[in-house]
């Protein structure tokens, strides 16, 4: 019963834009997965890691089509803000941003954070530097959308 009252629901929502923010770019793939790792040095984002997914899950035995790309970023101020008042949020972090092919289109896409971050409205401190942080974020994916 609580299946078919969510899927009805969701059938009326955008269930996908209420936890990602997702661009779509007229850029090749190879061009904005190329931009990368200078646009986050630009934006003051430590780049930890990096996949291929597309290669991680062919090697497991699951090839897929398109070609998707994982990046996990973080500014280490807002990590150490959120990690020391809110630690229940460390299954989120670091941040990831995805690029991956769609329908001829690149897509440069990462988890809408608003509700975690209103969650901690009643820090200011840490409300304003995580605001900014996704901020940030999103002017970052907006660059590399070209």
């Amino acid at each position: 019963m609580l299946e078919k009252i969510f899927m009805a629901l969701a059938a009326k929502m955008d269930i996908a834009g209420m936890f990602t923010v997702t661009m779509k770019s007229k850029r090749s793939i190879q061009s904005v997965v190329d931009d990368v790792e200078g646009t986050c040095l630009a934006y003051k984002f430590a780049l930890l890691h990096s996949y291929n997914y597309h290669e991680v899950v062919a090697s497991k035995g699951f090839p897929i089509e398109r070609k998707v790309y994982i990046y996990e970023v973080c500014q280490a101020k807002a990590a150490s803000m959120v990690l020391t008042s809110t630690p229940f949020f460390a299954p989120f972090m670091p941040c990831r941003i995805a690029v991956y092919e769609d329908a001829g289109s690149t897509v440069i896409s990462t988890q809408n954070m608003q509700m975690m971050i209103n969650a901690v409205k009643s820090d200011a401190a840490l409300y304003k530097e995580t605001s900014a942080l996704f901020a940030h974020l999103q002017d970052m994916m907006t660059k590399l959308k070209g």
